[in-house]
């Protein structure tokens, strides 16, 4: 029976959809407002980084979302999505990766939700409904 709805290109569309539209609120936040970069920012710094690097994270979080919801480099999205999640949890969260909340639940879960749905992205790239399908 299960057999009749597989479809793995619509998978990858709700993935892909899934992913894409959530971060991107994330994004749209920090356009509306920029102190939370400003933030960013002064994490960098206080970790010896350069602030202007806070700037990557409308790349993470608006531009990677966009190209993955269209479907348009869906590997580079996912790949950049990753490295979004990856620099938030070494910069931010690092003391919450073995921290469980008041529900049993994983604090980090939101943050390894987008790095893990960003590398499954990267590599089944975007199936054939989208701007640029996969070519296999």
């Amino acid at each position: 029976m299960l057999d009749s709805v597989h479809n793995a290109d619509i998978g990858k569309l709700l993935l892909r959809l899934t992913t894409g539209i959530l971060i991107l609120f994330h994004g749209v936040s920090k356009i509306i407002h920029p102190d939370n970069v400003a933030w960013i920012g002064q994490m960098l710094g206080n970790n010896g980084l350069p602030s202007f690097l806070a700037y990557g994270v409308y790349v993470g979080e608006v531009v990677a979302p966009i190209l993955i919801i269209l479907g348009l480099f869906t590997r580079v999205g996912g790949l950049l999505v990753a490295i979004n999640m990856i620099v938030a949890l070494l910069l931010v969260h690092t003391h919450e990766i073995l921290t469980l909340g008041d529900h049993g639940q994983w604090i980090i879960e939101l943050q390894m939700f987008y790095l893990m749905s960003g590398l499954a992205i990267l590599f089944l790239g975007s199936g054939k409904y989208a701007v640029k399908p996969d070519s296999r």
